[in-house]
C-alpha cells in the first residue's frame, strides 16, 4: 500500500487536512513530538466513530466492555477477510491475513502498543489488497479511495501511516496512553465497519 509515502498528505480533502496533520504531521514528528488524544479524538470524529471511539477510550484496558469490544473487532476483522471474494490464487493470501489477527490481539492485550501498531498496519496493507486488488499498491492509491467515500479515503490514509512506521520509537512516540489512542482508531473503525 503506497498511503505511507511522504506526499500522500497531497490528496487529503480540505476539510480532513488539519484533523489528519495534528495527528500525523506533513513533515513527520520532529524529535521528542508526537500526536495527542485530542487529535486522536478529532480524528475519530472525522471518521465518523467519534462517540464509539471516546467511550472506548475512556474505559479501562483491563475492563470487561473494553474485552467484549476487542472480542468484537476479532470476529469483524475475521468475517471482513472471510466474505471478502478474492481470485483463486488469492485465497491463500486471506488465510496467511488470518493467521495474523491472534498475534495482534497478543501485541494489544500485552500492552505492547508499538509492537500491535507494526502489526496492525502490516495486517491494512494485505486487508488493503483484498479489498481492492493491485490498486493497493497504485501511487494514486489514497486519492482513489477519497473518491470512492471520504471517510474510507481517510481510513485508508491513516493505514498507511501505520504501515509507513511512523510512531516508531526514533520519532520519540513511546507514550502507551497515545500508541493506545491511535490504535484504536483503527480497531474502532474496522470494528464499525
Amino acid at each position: 500500500m503506497n498511503l505511507g509515502r511522504p506526499f500522500a498528505n497531497s490528496v487529503l480533502p480540505g476539510e480532513y487536512r488539519k484533523t489528519a496533520e495534528r495527528l500525523f504531521p506533513r513533515d513527520g514528528f520532529l524529535r521528542g513530538q508526537k500526536p495527542d488524544l485530542k487529535s486522536a479524538v478529532e480524528f475519530a470524529k472525522a471518521l465518523g466513530i467519534g462517540v464509539e471511539y471516546q467511550r472506548l477510550l475512556a474505559l479501562d484496558r483491563t475492563s470487561g466492555d473494553l474485552q467484549i469490544f476487542l472480542e468484537h473487532f476479532q470476529n469483524n476483522l475475521d468475517l471482513l477477510i472471510q466474505k471478502t471474494w478474492v481470485e483463486k490464487s488469492d485465497e491463500t493470501r486471506k488465510g496467511k491475513l488470518q493467521d495474523k489477527i491472534p498475534p495482534l490481539m497478543v501485541s494489544v492485550e500485552e500492552g505492547d502498543f508499538l509492537k500491535a501498531i507494526e502489526k496492525f498496519g502490516a495486517i491494512l496493507d494485505e486487508l488493503a489488497y483484498l479489498f481492492f486488488g493491485v490498486q493497493s499498491g497504485a501511487d494514486d492509491f489514497t486519492e482513489y479511495t477519497f473518491r470512492i467515500d471520504a471517510q474510507m479515503g481517510l481510513f485508508w490514509w491513516y493505514g498507511g501511516k501505520l504501515s509507513s512506521n511512523e510512531l516508531k520509537d526514533r520519532n520519540g512516540c513511546s507514550d502507551e496512553k497515545v500508541l493506545w489512542a491511535v490504535l484504536l482508531l483503527g480497531l474502532c473503525y474496522l470494528t464499525n465497519f
